[in-house]
């Protein structure tokens, strides 16, 4: 599939955004810090900014709206709704701390609810997809809210610092739900390279029996819209070494970064741990989720009898 830039960097900043919001509406930081009430700024900012990003890559985007009555049947349009839903309480929540010093327990439990839910509806919009095999497991949803929670995590770790802490305990849930995501995220990768294609040229023309099919002429003669969409291909080595950079940047590289910050004996030497274990978990996420969609074989490719390499 082809990786749209827009997509990637509405998934990796929406998620981040979603994750922040999420331990924000917990209560988890003192509502009257400076960093509290930037972190609720900047857990909408990169909702919103997501949001409208990922409206950059429909050919109509003034007709995005319409996409929000086909709730009943999907996802697309279930992540639209509970996009806006979940914006009045995490509103709500970030108005009060920053304007009043203080967290709204109800408000904060709505939006945390929310945020998680947006977020396995993103990721149902791709995981509910039977043509793209790769996709189509629960592992797609699990690994999209363990990113999104270890994100959100890091940064309010960073957050609490900021406001005069280190939270040991907040440090340690980040380091838990960063192995569990790439943990997953392995898991999920292997089952995409070493499970048998249930589409293959063969069922896809119904000429099995005979043998195997092989291309006699390609469908179409120059490049389409189906060809830059859904043929996109990358060689399996390059792959490889970048799965193994966003593993290292993103996963990694944060986890020593985090007990840098928990065993420093300064607060400000935590501050620059976080502060770069969060770049670098932001660049892992952002060629992970490249990797996602380039990888990713969609089953009309077996017209073009464009096989795994």
């Amino acid at each position: 599939m082809h990786p749209a830039l827009s997509i990637i960097v509405f998934t990796t900043a929406s998620g981040l955004g979603y994750g922040l919001a999420a331990v924000l509406g917990l209560g988890l930081l003192d509502p009257a810090a400076i960093s509290t009430k930037l972190a609720h700024m900047l857990a909408l900012a990169l909702i919103g900014g997501g949001l409208l990003s990922s409206t950059l890559h429909l050919g109509n985007p003034q007709r995005a709206w319409r996409a929000l009555s086909q709730w009943r049947t999907s996802w697309l349009s279930r992540e639209g709704v509970m996009a806006i839903l979940t914006f009045v309480p995490l509103t709500l929540a970030a108005f009060a701390a920053i304007f009043q010093s203080r967290h709204l327990p109800a408000a904060g439990l709505a939006g945390t609810l929310g945020a998680a839910v947006t977020v396995w509806c993103t990721s149902m919009i791709y995981a509910s997809l039977r043509s793209v095999q790769a996709w189509n497991t629960k592992l797609t949803p699990a690994f999209y809210l363990l990113f999104a929670a270890a994100g959100g995590a890091l940064l309010a770790t960073l957050f609490a610092t900021l406001a005069g802490e280190v939270p040991v305990w907040l440090g340690l849930a980040c380091l838990v739900l960063l192995v569990a995501g790439w943990a997953v995220r392995i898991a999920w990768r292997v089952r995409a390279a070493t499970e048998q294609p249930l589409s293959t040229p063969e069922t896809a023309t119904g000429l099995g029996a005979i043998g195997r099919v092989r291309l006699f002429e390609a469908p179409h003669g120059t490049d389409n819209y189906l060809t830059r969409e859904m043929g996109f291909r990358i060689a399996r080595k390059h792959a490889d070494k970048l799965f193994a950079i966003a593993l290292c940047a993103g996963g990694v590289a944060p986890a020593l970064l985090l007990v840098v910050a928990m065993l420093a004996g300064g607060r400000g030497l935590a501050i620059f741990a976080l502060g770069l274990a969060t770049l670098a978990h932001v660049a892992g996420v952002l060629i992970e989720r490249w990797l996602f969609f380039a990888e990713a074989k969609h089953a009309m490719t077996n017209y073009y009898d464009r096989r795994a390499t």
